[in-house]
């Protein structure tokens, strides 16, 4: 017998507690910031954006690095690098014929790490 325990983690009170409430308006961000994490954490969502993210979060690479890492068409890669690059996740530089890649933000690899530190506990 399967028994549905999800309404025990609903309140049975109708009390605001407004101490609450008003403390966390005062900090709340506005709504465009909440927009632009939601489309930040959209960038995050695809397995193979996280993986080009996680191994520039290793070491400075080329496309052609980045394609025999993850077995994938420098194309490929290249798209995703486009999509990395308008987020302002990843910065490239160009020395002579090749361009690296790394990332535009160090805290990236600390999002990386938090992540799967939760999800390995």
């Amino acid at each position: 017998m399967i028994v549905d325990h999800s309404d025990q983690a609903l309140c049975g009170s109708h009390v605001i507690h407004e101490d609450v409430v008003n403390r966390v308006r005062e900090v709340i961000p506005d709504g465009g910031d909440f927009y632009k994490l939601a489309n930040l954490y959209k960038i995050f969502a695809d397995n193979t954006r996280l993986r080009i993210l996680w191994a520039l979060s290793r070491e400075v690479m080329c496309v052609c690095d980045l394609a025999a890492l993850l077995g994938m068409t420098k194309s490929a890669i290249s798209h995703q690098l486009k999509s990395l690059r308008l987020a302002d996740l990843v910065r490239y530089e160009k020395r002579g014929k090749v361009v690296y890649y790394s990332l535009a933000d160090e805290r990236v690899r600390d999002i990386f790490d938090g992540g799967f530190e939760h999800i390995r506990k």
